[in-house]
């Protein structure tokens, strides 16, 4: 196959040519990687209950070690985008997948050496974790945004972003069958030497489409008639000579500007969702409900399966309202109303005794939740189109600021009342100002223009 330097740019050429379809499989390699992120920030939720017996830590001291990841996440994110718009995508997130690898295989040492607080060496190396894990989502905000069209972008996004669901669905049966058979500590090394082996293959396979083997001109043709960018595009040089993609003008842009403000609440609103659901729901099953740790893995696995098939119906939903209609705005508004109205059922468990009738009302919050997970979708309609790794940093920020307060706002509620109850209501209430934010305060939404 010749490479991009070689092939025929002339229209008729590239009209020619029968797309190839290479996209799909590296949606479904993205969908892989993205699972494992997902499992690896739910490791201290899966062995949390045993962990915390062998350590000797409280629901707060849990609340503040969950909390962790958040912090570094949140404070990464900015430069996680601009690291991505001046470096590329590949160099950056391969290094961010080994990194994040090696701190999650680290936390099965904690308590080994003598001397050091538990707390802290959990909390820190959660810390470096999130930090590691940073430029995953802006990443793959950029690959989808440099690989689809518009029209297929929801379909995109929403299969990656159905990870999170998936993750649990896969993984905490193996996880809760670790700490069962092997001991709290082996999940943690278990994933480490997973993530490892994932960033090998991340490293031979992810390239821009310009320059991957097996994609044909006919392929390029579809990307760019779409709309794709450039997923390894440096932005110009301002006049002061910076070239990282950063500038407090461009973020200035970004952080008031009335759809984007709209657009950061609800993702707040729906991550405190996705938080309650990776770090307290396996240990709500375990505490609250009485489930043993192999048993709260297969039932945290039911509502992740809804979630993540949630997840695939909000994008095609939504990819198909846009091929019928041509409206961005009701195409990726519909689904994500729909969704949230759904998720409201989260408040019902607080109300009912029996365990089957819990893991049915999770399994419709969280279907729901997953049909209205489209943030991504629209980060990638509407952010500036040479500075998709900053806008989606900026995202991601607001969006995961509910990875710091969520698990920290359970734990206080669960230790002052002796309840998850106050929690169930405190998460769904949220669905109630996403539907705010996208109804009252984001308007029309559209490409960012940044002069």
């Amino acid at each position: 196959m010749p490479d991009s330097a070689s092939r025929p740019a002339a229209p008729t050429a590239v009209a020619s040519a029968k797309p190839s379809h290479v996209r799909y499989a590296l949606i479904v390699f993205l969908f892989i990687i993205t699972t494992i992120n997902y499992a690896d920030r739910s490791t201290f939720s899966i062995a949390g209950s045993a962990a915390s017996e062998a350590l000797g830590l409280s629901p707060v001291h849990m609340g503040f070690i969950l909390s962790a990841f958040g912090w570094a996440y949140v404070a990464a994110q900015i430069p996680g985008g601009a690291l991505l718009d001046r470096f590329g995508v590949k160099r950056v997130y391969v290094g961010a997948i080994a990194l994040w690898s090696i701190f999650t295989a680290f936390q099965g040492f904690v308590g080994f050496i003598g001397g050091l607080s538990i707390v802290g060496s959990l909390f820190v190396l959660r810390f470096l974790v999130g930090l590691a894990e940073a430029p995953s989502f802006p990443g793959n905000a950029r690959i989808v945004a440099a690989w689809f069209p518009a029209s297929e972008r929801g379909t995109a996004s929403a299969i990656f972003n159905s990870a999170q669901y998936f993750a649990l669905v896969a993984f905490a049966p193996l996880m809760s069958w670790l700490v069962h058979a092997h001991g709290w500590r082996m999940v943690f090394w278990f994933m480490g030497a997973l993530g490892l082996v994932a960033a090998f293959f991340f490293a031979k396979f992810i390239s821009s489409p310009e320059n991957h083997p097996w994609v044909n001109a006919g392929e390029l043709a579809v990307m760019k008639d779409g709309g794709a960018v450039s997923m390894e595009a440096r932005p110009q040089t301002t006049e002061k000579g910076d070239k990282s993609g950063f500038s407090f003008v461009r973020l200035k842009v970004l952080l008031t500007n009335r759809m984007l403000v709209g657009i950061y609440l609800a993702q707040y609103c729906i991550n405190v969702l996705t938080y309650f659901f990776v770090t307290w729901f396996p240990i709500y099953l375990v505490k609250e409900r009485g489930l043993n740790i192999v048993q709260a893995g297969f039932a945290a696995a039911a509502p992740a399966l809804c979630g993540f098939i949630g997840g695939l119906v909000g994008g095609f939903l939504s990819d198909y309202l846009l091929k019928k209609s041509g409206n961005v705005s009701r195409s990726r508004k519909v689904p994500i109303f729909v969704g949230m109205t759904l998720a409201l059922a989260i408040i019902a468990c607080a109300y009912v005794d029996q365990e089957w009738l819990v893991i049915t009302l999770m399994a419709i919050a969280f279907f729901g939740k997953g049909v209205a997970s489209l943030g991504w979708a629209v980060v990638s309609d509407v952010a500036p189109r040479d500075y998709i790794g900053l806008a989606g940093g900026v995202f991601n920020m607001f969006g995961n600021t509910a990875g710091i307060v969520t698990p920290i706002v359970i734990g206080y509620i669960v230790a002052m009342t002796g309840s998850f109850d106050g929690a169930l209501i405190y998460v769904g209430l949220h669905c109630i100002v996403t539907l705010l934010a996208f109804g009252l305060i984001t308007g029309k939404i559209e490409r960012l223009k940044l002069d």
